[in-house]
């Protein structure tokens, strides 16, 4: 899959499926939507498919006194989800308040037919661009021989009678539902970030835990809690539990954190790369007595952890 981070390093194809959006999670839905890029790029000779999406997130650029959105995919999660499914070329619009200005009209021209030559677009429901959102699909459709390429959009997905979005996402991992979250993207939800060093209690009660710091500020962290969770680092999985909380056992007002205790791992990864897979939540944050206390209650969340994890 070949990246771009500007239409300017894009040369028109001979016959590009091009789908558009922000895919924040790219979820269930937008899955949907890349499966059919991709049927439909298979069906047509010399057809190549296009992912174009914006960074950052339109809303940080147009709202930035809005401190609430959290973002479930980072711009690297989501080349690599695209790279997954097959797309050709994963084209990166970097949005700022005067692209947003662009009409509808001035979009179509310049980027999806003078940079790209799409000849079909693939939306999602209810997808809009241009300034205020003016473009949509009655609009396109009603001028597919004016501007040369077809359109084609993907209806309102549902799981169990439940349409998905990513605001349904974002609620159940606010509430700590990592199951119906995971549901939703088809895959584990997972946080990549850089083990930085922590007070180093976990040694004292043979729970040592690597403290993550995650690699994109925006990224959304689930409810605080002990989590069941798988472990990439360099390449290799581990099983795991891990903790988001700010540690009221060890005092008051501390800053939040998030630790993993990884299975049968013994090395020292300061300043290294890992990625953390949620599984399933086994518990709120609890306040303990002593420390003894905390690490009994840590061998029963390790039990219950490698129970949740044997499949894996």
């Amino acid at each position: 899959m070949k990246i771009y981070y500007d239409t300017k390093e894009f040369s028109p194809l001979t016959f590009a499926v091009v789908t558009s959006g922000t895919f924040d999670g790219v979820h269930f839905g937008h899955q949907r939507i890349l499966r059919r890029v991709i049927e439909l790029t298979e069906q047509y000779q010399n057809a190549e498919s296009v992912l174009l999406t914006y960074h950052p997130h339109p809303r940080l650029v147009l709202f930035p006194e809005q401190k609430d959105l959290k973002l479930l995919t980072t711009l690297d999660e989501k080349i690599e989800l695209a790279k997954s499914f097959g797309i050709n070329h994963f084209v990166v619009i970097p949005f700022t308040k005067e692209f947003s200005e662009q009409s509808s009209q001035i979009f179509i021209e310049n980027i999806l037919l003078k940079t790209l030559n799409t000849k079909i677009l693939v939306i999602g429901y209810d997808h809009k661009f241009g300034k205020n959102r003016e473009g949509s699909f009655e609009y396109l459709k009603q001028n597919e021989a004016k501007f040369g390429f077809s359109v084609e959009e993907i209806p309102a997905q549902e799981i169990d009678e439940i349409a998905v979005s990513s605001t349904k996402i974002r609620k159940a991992l606010e509430h700590g539902d990592i199951e119906l979250a995971n549901e939703f993207l088809h895959f584990p939800y997972h946080i990549t970030g850089t083990v930085v060093k922590g007070q180093q209690i976990g040694r004292t009660i043979n729970f040592p835990t690597a403290n993550l710091q995650p690699s994109e500020s925006q990224k959304l962290i689930p409810e605080e809690g002990i989590y069941a969770v798988l472990v990439t680092y360099n390449h290799t999985n581990f099983k795991g539990m891990l903790y988001i909380g700010k540690r009221t056992t060890l005092g008051n007002d501390l800053a939040r954190s998030i630790e993993v205790n990884i299975f049968d791992f013994d090395k020292e990864i300061y300043d290294e790369k890992l990625t953390v897979f949620f599984i399933k939540k086994l518990r709120g944050e609890e306040k303990f007595e002593s420390l003894k206390g905390m690490q009994k209650q840590l061998a029963i969340d390790k039990t219950e952890s490698l129970a949740v994890l044997q499949n894996y």
